[in-house]
C-alpha cells in the first residue's frame, strides 16, 4: 500500500498548496465568493461538474448499482438533467442578476422583504450538504489507513476548510479542476473498464444476475419521479450550484459550459451504475450495497491504480463538501448575520474587511460541519433533509420570481414558511425517508404561493422594472461588469 498512500499523500498536499495560491487572488469580495465572476469554459464546465458528483454521486452511486443493477442511474442521472435544464433555461438570467446569493434575487425579484426566512432554508439545505460529503471521508480514510471514523472525519474536513478558508472560490476553482481530471481519470478511464473486465465482461454479468439489473426501470417508477422532483429541481436552485454560475465570464459560458457539465454527469451516472453491478457479481454478499465502491477498489485494482481511484472518490467528496462550506458561510453571512445586525453594504462594496469577515464565517461553519458529521452516521438521511427543505421550501418561489410576474413578497413568505414547516412536520409524521414531506410540503407552498400573491397588491412596477433591467444585464454594480479577462 505504500504507492497508494504515497498517491493520497501527494494529492491531499496538493490541495493545501492550492489554497495557498488562492489565496493570492482572493483580494476582493468578488474574487472571494464567486472568482470575480471571471471563469472561462474551459474551467467552468470542470468545475461545475465536480460539485454536483460529490461523494453521493459516486460511492452512493456505485451502490445503486449494487443494488438495483443499471437502473441504479437514475438518481446522478436525474442530477445531469437538473444541470441541463439549469444551464439552457435559467443560467444566462441568474448570471445577468450580478449577486452573490439566491436570497439576493428574491429580494431584487420581490423588493427586498424576502431575504432573511429565504436565506435561513438555504443555509439550513447548504449546511446539511456539507455535513453529507464529510461524513464521507470517513468511508474512504477506512479503506485507506483502517482509520478511526471522527479521525477520518476531522481530518478530511480540516483540510478542506483550510483550503477553503484561505483562498474562497478562487481556491475552490483550482482544486476542483484538479479533481474533475482526476476522478474522470480514476473512474471513468480505469475503474469502469477495469470493473467490467474482472467480472468477465458485460456476458457474463447478464449471465450472473437477475434480468431486473439490466432494465432501465428496474429501481421503479415512484423512486424515478421522486429523484426527478428532489434532485432535477434541486439542481435549478440550490446556492452551491447558483454560486458557480456567478463564477461565469459570461451569458455563453453559463449556458455552454453548464450544458457540457451536464452532459459529463450523464456520463457518469451510468458509469457508477455498471461499476455496481460488476461489483454485485464479484461480491454478491456485501453487508451494504454502499461498501460496493471501497470492496472492489481494495480488491480488484493494482497497487498504484488502486491510489488513484481512491483519490478520485476523494476528489469527488472534497469538491461537493468545499462547495457546499462556501455557500454555506455565503449565505450565513450575507443573508442573515448581516441582515440581522442591520448592516447595509452597497452595491459593488468589495472592501478587505469584507473579505476577511467571510474567511471568518467559512472557518466557524466549517468547524460546525465537522462537529456535525461527527454526531450524524446516516448520509442518507441526512442529504434527504437537505433536498426535503430546499425543494419544498424554495422551489416555489424562485422559480415563481422568474416566470410569474404576478408573484408577491407575501406570497413568497408564505410559501417558504408553509412549505418549509410543512415538510419539517411530514418528516416527524412519516418518517425522514419517505416521499411524503416532499410532494405535500411542495404542493402546499405552491398553494400558498399562488392564493397569497393573488389576494394581495402585485408587486411595485418600479420594483419589476429594475427586476427587468437586472435580468437583461443592465443595471448591475459598476465594479461587476464582466471582465474581459478568461480563465
Amino acid at each position: 500500500m505504500a504507492v497508494d498512500y504515497t498517491v493520497i499523500v501527494v494529492y491531499l498536499a496538493g490541495m493545501l498548496a492550492m489554497g495557498w495560491w488562492g489565496m493570492r487572488r482572493a483580494k476582493s469580495k468578488s474574487e472571494f465568493l464567486v472568482a470575480g465572476r471571471r471563469l472561462g469554459p474551459a474551467m467552468y464546465s470542470g468545475t461545475m461538474a465536480a460539485i454536483v458528483l460529490g461523494g453521493a454521486s459516486t460511492i452512493g452511486g456505485v451502490g445503486l448499482g449494487y443494488r438495483y443493477g443499471l437502473s441504479g442511474a437514475w438518481m446522478v442521472f436525474t442530477i445531469g438533467l437538473g444541470l441541463l435544464a439549469l444551464s439552457v433555461f435559467f443560467s444566462a438570467r441568474i448570471a445577468r442578476l450580478k449577486v452573490y446569493t439566491v436570497s439576493e434575487m428574491l429580494d431584487l425579484r420581490y423588493g427586498g422583504r424576502a431575504g432573511v426566512i429565504s436565506g435561513v432554508v438555504m443555509w439550513a439545505y447548504t449546511l446539511m450538504l456539507a455535513v453529507t460529503s464529510t461524513i464521507a471521508y470517513a468511508t474512504i480514510f477506512d479503506v485507506l489507513f483502517d482509520m478511526n471514523r471522527t479521525v477520518a472525519i476531522i481530518l478530511g474536513g480540516t483540510i478542506v476548510v483550510v483550503y477553503s478558508t484561505l483562498g474562497g472560490m478562487w481556491s475552490i476553482t483550482l482544486t476542483d479542476m484538479v479533481q474533475f481530471v482526476v476522478k474522470t481519470i480514476g473512474v471513468l478511464l480505469l475503474l469502469l473498464p477495469l470493473a467490467v473486465i474482472r467480472a468477465g465482461g458485460f456476458s457474463e454479468m447478464k449471465a450472473k444476475l437477475p434480468t431486473s439489473y439490466f432494465d432501465p426501470l428496474g429501481i421503479g417508477g415512484e423512486t424515478i419521479f421522486t429523484y426527478v422532483l428532489i434532485y432535477t429541481f434541486g439542481m435549478l436552485i440550490g446556492q452551491d450550484i447558483w454560486q458557480r454560475v456567478f463564477t461565469a465570464r459570461s451569458d455563453t459560458t453559463a449556458r455552454w459550459g453548464g450544458t457540457v457539465a451536464g452532459t459529463y454527469c450523464l456520463v457518469y451516472a451510468l458509469a457508477g451504475a455498471v461499476i455496481g453491478t460488476a461489483a454485485k457479481v464479484l461480491f454478491p454478499r456485501l453487508g451494504s450495497p454502499d461498501d460496493a465502491f471501497a470492496t472492489i477498489v481494495k480488491q480488484e485494482l493494482p497497487v498504484g491504480v488502486r491510489g488513484l481511484v481512491l483519490a478520485a472518490a476523494l476528489a469527488a467528496v472534497m469538491s461537493t463538501s468545499s462547495g457546499a462550506l462556501i455557500a454555506c458561510a455565503t449565505v450565513a453571512n450575507n443573508d442573515i448575520w448581516s441582515r440581522l445586525r442591520g448592516v447595509v453594504r452597497r452595491d459593488g462594496d468589495e472592501a478587505h474587511d469584507e473579505v476577511r469577515g467571510n474567511r471568518v464565517f467559512i472557518l466557524v461553519m466549517g468547524v460546525a460541519v465537522i462537529g456535525t458529521a461527527i454526531a450524524l452516521n446516516n448520509v442518507v438521511e441526512a442529504l434527504t433533509v437537505a433536498y426535503n427543505l430546499l425543494v419544498g421550501g424554495l422551489l416555489v418561489p424562485i422559480l415563481g420570481g422568474l416566470l410569474w410576474k404576478r408573484g408577491t413578497a407575501q406570497g413568497a413568505l408564505a410559501s417558504v414558511s408553509v412549505g418549509g414547516l410543512a415538510v419539517i412536520a411530514l418528516m416527524a409524521s412519516y418518517g425522514i425517508l419517505a416521499n411524503e414531506p416532499v410532494y405535500y410540503g411542495l404542493l402546499a407552498s405552491l398553494v400558498s404561493y399562488v392564493v397569497v400573491s393573488l389576494a394581495t397588491k402585485p408587486t411595485e412596477e418600479a420594483v419589476l422594472t429594475a427586476w427587468r433591467e437586472r435580468l437583461a444585464g443592465r443595471g448591475a454594480p459598476a465594479t461587476e461588469e464582466p471582465t474581459t479577462v478568461g480563465v
